[in-house]
């Protein structure tokens, strides 16, 4: 799927990395933002071509409507409930007309869950599954029209289902 953003400034929320190479491939100057310091020493380690900073979702280090798009890929699942809207209207805030938000949601009835616990590294931390329904309802109530969802159904019950939805601000 192309997309018109191509070429453009290009925002990537929370991660050590992963899709930077990707999306540089797709002509996007990817700059990525994680809230943890050891999220992005690892990004810059392991990607040291791309830029890289901390920085909180909920008040976002750019300009209004200074961006075409913004990924966010399994990074709101950290999110309580009650910091979302902050989280989503930041979002629309640094999208440009038109721009886009890509998010990637671990989809499932709405509540906390532990996590961290089975990687042995001593680090434990809450992750929210949200049904589809929340996050477009989110998605909506901070300005941003979906374009398109879809969906991964579980494959287990480690593997839970997997929401996909693309926005776009007007």
């Amino acid at each position: 799927m192309a997309f018109p953003w191509c070429s453009a400034t290009w925002r990537r929320c929370f991660g050590t990395g992963r899709l930077e190479p990707y999306l540089a491939t797709r002509g996007l100057t990817p700059w990525e933002v994680d809230l943890s310091p050891e999220m992005i020493r690892v990004a810059r380690r392991d990607h040291a071509t791309f830029r890289f900073d901390v920085a909180d979702l909920r008040e976002l280090p750019f300009e209004d409507a200074s961006l075409v798009g913004v990924v966010c890929w399994y990074s709101l699942i950290f999110l309580a409930p009650a910091d979302r809207p902050a989280a989503y209207g930041e979002l629309c805030r640094v999208v440009k007309p038109g721009g886009y938000l890509v998010t990637a949601f671990k989809a499932g009835p709405s509540q906390v869950r532990r996590a961290g616990g089975s990687t042995n590294l001593g680090v434990e931390f809450n992750l929210y599954w949200q049904t589809p329904q929340e996050v477009e309802r989110s998605v909506t109530d901070a300005g941003l029209t979906t374009v398109f969802w879809g969906g991964v159904p579980a494959d287990g019950p480690d593997s839970p289902a997997q929401g996909y939805l693309l926005a776009q601000k007007a």
